[in-house]
C-alpha cells in the first residue's frame, strides 16, 4: 500500500510562487508514473502535470506551461512540483497521484491519491 502526503499549500499573491512536495510513505515509488491534479470549488479535478518514474518525460496542460515545474527524486521518494507566475485561476486543491501504468492525463488511471492541499492565490 502507498500513502501520498502533499505539503506546501498556502496563500500566496498574484506573481508568486509555491513549491508543493508529495511524500510517498510506505512501497518506493521508484517504478511510478506521478501527476498532479487540481480541483477548484465547483469543478471537476482536472489534470495539471505528470512525469514518468525515470523523470525522462514530462507532461503539462497548456494553462501552466512556462509556470510549473514537475520533478522527482526517487532516492527520498518525492515528487515536487514548483509553481511560479501564480494566477487567481490557479487557485485549487491540488492532489498527487501514483500509477503503476504509464504516463495519462486521466484521473482513472492512478491508484493511490494524496489528501490534498489548499492553494490560493489572491488578486
Amino acid at each position: 500500500q502507498v500513502q501520498l502526503v502533499e505539503s506546501g499549500g498556502g496563500l500566496v499573491q498574484a506573481g508568486g510562487s509555491l513549491r508543493l512536495s508529495c511524500a510517498a510513505n510506505g512501497r518506493s515509488l521508484g517504478s511510478y508514473t506521478m501527476s498532479w491534479f487540481r480541483q477548484a470549488p465547483g469543478k471537476e479535478r482536472d489534470f495539471v502535470s505528470a512525469i514518468t518514474w525515470s523523470g525522462g518525460d514530462t507532461d503539462y496542460v497548456d494553462s501552466v506551461k512556462g509556470r510549473f515545474t514537475i520533478s522527482r527524486d526517487n532516492a527520498k521518494n518525492t515528487m515536487y512540483l514548483q509553481m511560479n507566475s501564480l494566477k487567481p485561476e490557479d487557485t485549487a486543491v491540488y492532489y498527487c497521484a501514483a500509477s503503476a501504468l504509464r504516463l495519462s492525463t486521466s484521473p482513472h488511471i492512478y491508484q493511490y491519491w494524496g489528501q490534498g492541499t489548499q492553494v490560493t492565490v489572491s488578486t
